[in-house]
Formats: structure tokens, sequence, C-alpha cells
């Protein structure tokens, strides 16, 4: 145990005792502290703690028997001898929790978080959340599962299940599907009804309605059939409504279980999927002790985008954040995966350990982060696993042969974290007044050649009650002005109706108003989504642009657009306007006045540079802001 010991001396403050190891410990509690604006985790011995993890420890045992997968008995006698000599491994690498699905505890001998599943084997998502039984299954299933942890002070808490995501139109057309006799479904119209205050008829005006459904009394016994968002209506506002209640129910039922059953353990929340529903965040902020949230990287680079984590802050007014997955792969890898998919993935091993060395570095600079575990100990198996998914993930290989460039890139900032993360940075300097110039490949699909800390303009400008939901860059060049946005906003396929052309007033869309000498003008990048579905794993979504004349949006020469998106609700657009298309033939000698709006999905929430509505922001160039271009 001296190597734990070790372990987490470094990562003690000086003022604080550490036990020799967790059976010291007086307790089994964990909990959190903040010291000089850093969270921490704080252990049974009273050591605050950063928790850099490893998920999937389990010596291949999650993966069915095939000769291209990893596996203990491949270089080990025992599965006890692999955990050893495992364990001792990643603590040479500089992390010290055992992540999700991994091995027990005993074993590894390390702090864990294990994963219950708690939600989905109590059968609360898409049954009947609102029926009296599911609380009382899941208070029963709860005290089940915890009750090989529960006093294990490596325990740091639980997941209550992976990746939930509340995608909310989902859960509106799911559940205003149900026959009558779903108390859920009975729970819905009721809030409906409240909703539009007993006026079926506004109701009406907000959803398109199936033909035999004329009161809250048929929608009540209406089975099976669709009602769907009307374009032009504010169905929206109760579809995140909904989201918020059924979520909020969800949160306290699964943390009053498990509080219950285990009250010395963190609640850790549902491994938020590389996404949140800001409603849903929400209902969870005072129900878990940590915000649990998956990551994928914004670029190869390692650059992560701070609105994310300044939304989840302000929403929750700061609660600890854990990195609960996180990862890097690369096409030139030992297992033969082909990484296919929408996840992070560069060229060369060379490569991945940069960008991983560097997001670590980043991910430890937030305050409010309280641990990051990467994903996972080894690689996919060739072929892929049996959902198909097939990622060079590992810090080894299906050989265990580790990944030497990654593993000291990761090392050494992991050695720094504790470090670092004591004195938390203030963030990337945001452009105020100058615009760099940089030469961007629009259709490269990545956003590697973007100097994002310096072409990172000010934080977008919620609406009242909202956060922003994405941070927008500029830069420039002798061809034109170069925009990008990094943001997340959830389409679904199902939830709006309409014809054979998806209606641009319900796209999710940026307007920009430019002046570059000439004159204001006015562009407008839509993101339309497909119409038949998922193609290939992913939604097929589709960047276009205009100019805007009067009410009318035409084509505009010379401009380009890419976006470049997934399955997951992530997006990421970059454009061109060329200098000519502002009326002017070569980059202005006094710079320019822009503001740039953001337009959610149905028109559910907006964002803008200036704080104003789209709108009002595009009619107004004499308040737009004013900038230099760097190097003119």
């Amino acid at each position: 145990m001296r190597w734990l010991l070790v372990a987490l001396l470094a990562l003690a403050p000086a003022s604080v005792q550490a036990c020799a190891d967790f059976a010291q410990a007086a307790s089994s509690r964990w909990s959190t502290t903040r010291e000089d604006g850093a969270a921490w985790l704080v252990t049974p011995c009273g050591e605050r703690f950063f928790s850099l993890g490893v998920n999937v420890i389990d010596g291949g045992r999650s993966y069915q028997t095939t000769d291209s997968r990893y596996h203990w008995s491949r270089t080990d006698p025992t599965l006890e001898a692999w955990a050893k000599r495992t364990r001792e491994r990643i603590s040479e690498w500089g992390f010290n929790t055992a992540g999700g699905w991994s091995l027990e505890s005993k074993l590894l001998d390390l702090p864990f978080t294990p994963n219950l599943e708690l939600g989905r084997n109590a059968r609360f998502h898409w049954f009947d959340p609102y029926a009296p039984e599911t609380e009382a299954r899941m208070r029963r299933l709860a005290e089940e599962l915890v009750r090989r942890y529960r006093g294990d002070p490596r325990r740091i808490g639980y997941y209550t299940d992976n990746e939930v995501g509340w995608w909310r139109g989902a859960l509106f057309t799911f559940y205003i599907q149900e026959p009558a006799r779903s108390i859920t479904k009975q729970r819905m119209v009721e809030a409906l009804t409240a909703h539009y205050k007993d006026d079926f008829a506004r109701f009406a005006r907000d959803f398109v309605l199936p033909k035999n459904v004329s009161s809250f009394a048929d929608l009540l016994v209406s089975e099976g059939e669709p009602v769907r968002l009307k374009p032009g209506g504010r169905g929206i506002d109760f579809v995140r409504a909904w989201a918020k209640e059924v979520s909020g129910l969800y949160y306290w039922m699964t943390a009053t279980s498990l509080r219950a059953a285990d009250p010395e353990a963190l609640v850790l929340g549902d491994r938020l999927p590389i996404y949140y529903d800001p409603e849903a965040v929400a209902a969870m902020a005072e129900h878990v002790d940590v915000i649990s949230t998956n990551y994928n990287v914004d670029a190869p680079d390692g650059w992560l985008a701070r609105y994310f984590f300044d939304g989840l802050s302000r929403i929750t007014q700061r609660k600890p954040v854990l990195i609960s997955e996180w990862f890097f792969a690369a096409h030139e890898n030992r297992s033969g995966n082909r990484n296919t998919g929408h996840l992070m993935t560069v060229g060369t091993q060379a490569e991945r350990a940069a960008g991983a060395g560097v997001a670590t570095r980043r991910f430890t600079q937030l305050p409010d982060v309280v641990g990051v575990h990467w994903f996972q100990f080894h690689d996919h198996p060739t072929g892929g696993r049996s959902d198909g998914e097939d990622y060079n993930f590992g810090l080894v290989d299906i050989a265990d042969r580790p990944y030497d460039e990654l593993l000291a890139a990761l090392g050494k900032s992991n050695r720094d974290a504790a470090t670092v993360h004591a004195k938390p940075g203030p963030g990337p300097s945001r452009a105020r007044s100058a615009l760099p110039k940089a030469q961007i490949r629009i259709d490269d699909g990545v956003l590697t050649d973007w100097p994002k800390g310096r072409s990172l303009l000010p934080p977008l400008i919620p609406q009242p009650g909202e956060i922003a939901f994405g941070e927008a860059y500029a830069a420039w060049s002798d061809e034109g002005l170069q925009l990008a946005l990094i943001g997340m906003d959830y389409y679904d396929l199902d939830l709006l109706a309409y014809g054979e052309e998806y209606p641009r007033n319900e796209a999710f869309r940026l307007d920009l108003g430019v002046d570059a000498g000439d004159g204001p003008r006015r562009f407008r990048i839509h993101v339309i989504p497909p119409r038949d579905g998922i193609a290939g794993g992913s939604q097929s979504m589709r960047a276009e642009v205009c100019r805007v004349e009067d009410t009318s949006c035409v084509p505009a020469e010379g401009t380009k657009v890419r976006y470049f998106g997934s399955d997951q609700p992530r997006i990421t657009v970059e454009a061109l306007i060329p200098w000519r298309e502002l009326g002017v033939e070569r980059p202005p000698q006094d710079g320019i006045s822009f503001d740039l709006a953001v337009v959610a999905w149905y028109r559910s929430r907006w964002m803008s540079l200036t704080g104003r509505p789209p709108g009002q922001a595009m009619a107004e160039p004499g308040r737009w802001r004013t900038y230099t271009l760097d190097g003119r």
C-alpha cells in the first residue's frame, strides 16, 4: 500500500495528515470542498483529492470471447495477478482511480466509481415513472445494488445511470402516445392542461393533433397517435417543461434511494452524454453531490469549449463536476481499430499524445472540475464491440502493450494536475477589439487551424433565464471574414410536423450583421436536419449560407460554410464571407463592425454578441461592436 500513500500525499495539502491506506479511515464518507476557488473531492481520511481515473479496468471481461480482444489470461496466471500489476502500472502513469465498469474494489484496491444503472434496472425510463410502484422498486433495488459497496472507504460515490441524455423530444413523443392507464400519461395531460390554462384551442395552435382529438379528454384516451410541433408555434416551451419535470422526478428518486441505502457515498448523477439539457441539469442540481459528464474534446489539439462548463456552473451554482469519460483515438494503432464514428480521432499516436496531454491540463484548469476519467484502459477488440463501437481508446493495445507516447503525455499532465488545479486559470483570453489574421480551411472538418485562443469572441449573451449554448470565433484573411461556432442543441427527428421542405424558421441558425465600410450587410447560416432520418449512424445535417435582403435570403457568391457534427447534439460550423460580399475589395484598413446572434431549433432560445434579440440586433447596426484587423 506504500504506493497509494505516496500518491495520496502528493495530492493532499500540507496541512492535512494522510492515512497510510483507506483501511485506516474512520468512516467511508466522501465529501466535496472548495479552496481558493477550486473544487475538490475529500476522502474519508480528510484529504483533498483530485480523481484521475481510468474506465474499464476489467481485464477484458466485458467483451464476448474472441481471438482479437484484450484479456488478462494472455499475460498473467490469475486475474488477481493481473489486477496487482495493472494497479502498479496505472499508478506509475499518474492515475489514482478506477472509473466506471472496472473490477471489484478489492482486486484493484483503488478509489472507484461504480455505475449502478439504477434507473434502467428500476424501469424508470420508457415505462411508467409516475406509477407508485416505480419508487418502491427503485428504493428496493438501490439497497440491493449498493450492499456490496457500502462501508468501503474506497467507494467515492455512485453513477446512477449512463448517458440518460433527457432527449426532450423523445420524452414528449413517447409519453403522449401512451395509453390512458399510464399514470405518467395522466400526469402529462394534467401538465398540458395547466400549461395552456385549460384552453384546448391554444394547445391546438401549437401542435398538429390526430384527427380524433378535439379535447384534453380525447388526448388522454388517444393511444399510439403522434402529436407534433406545429411550425411557428410555441409548443417547444411545454416540451422543455415536461423534460424538466420527468428528469426532476428521476433525480429526486435516485438520490433519495441512494442516500437511504448508503448515506456516506456521493451521488454522482447519470454521466451526461457529451451534451446536456439545461432543464434536466437544473432539475439535477438540487439532488446530486457532483455533476458527472462525458466529454468529446472540441478539437484535435486538445481545445475545450468553455461555454459548456460555464453553463453547468451557472445552472448548478458551481456544483463540482467530474469528467466521467473522455478519450482520444488514432487511426495509427496496433489493435486494428477503425475508429468509425464521430468521437475524437486523429491520424497518429504522436497527435493523440499531444492532444490528450493538452486536454488533461485544460480540464484540470477548470475550477469546478474534481476529476478526469479516461475512457478506457485497453483498446476495443479488432472489429469492434458487439454494438459496433470500434476505437483505439486504450492506454494499452489488445496485446497489453502500452502506447508510450500517449502515456508519457498523460503522465506528465497527471503529475501536475493537483498543482495546476489548486490555482485554476482565468480561462482563454477573449478577442475584445482585434481579430487575428489566419488562413483557415473551411472544408477540412476540424478547427485545428483556428487560433482559437485569440479568435474567441466575448461570451455570447443568452436571452433572460437561459444559458449560452455555444461560443463563437472570428478571424480574417486576405480572402474574407471567417467565423466558427462550437455549440450544442438537440434536434429530434419526430418532433416537428412539416412537409417536403424543412421550415427554415425552425432551423438552428446564425444571423450575422457586418459593416466593412460599405454599409451594413446581413447573412444567415441555417443548419438543416435530414428529411428521412438517420443515415450511416449520423444525422446528416447540412449547413447553408445566404445573404438577407428585406424578407428574403438570396445566394451569396463565394461564401463557404461547413457543418461537422454527429449523432450527438454537438454542433460545429465554420464559414467564410468574402470581402466582395461585404462590399469591399480588400480587408478594410479601419476594421469592421458586426453582431452575431444564434437561434436554437424550434426557436426555443437565443443568444447574441450584444445581448439583444436577433431581430433587434440585426436591425441596429449602430450598436454593432467594432474590431480592428490584427496586422492590417
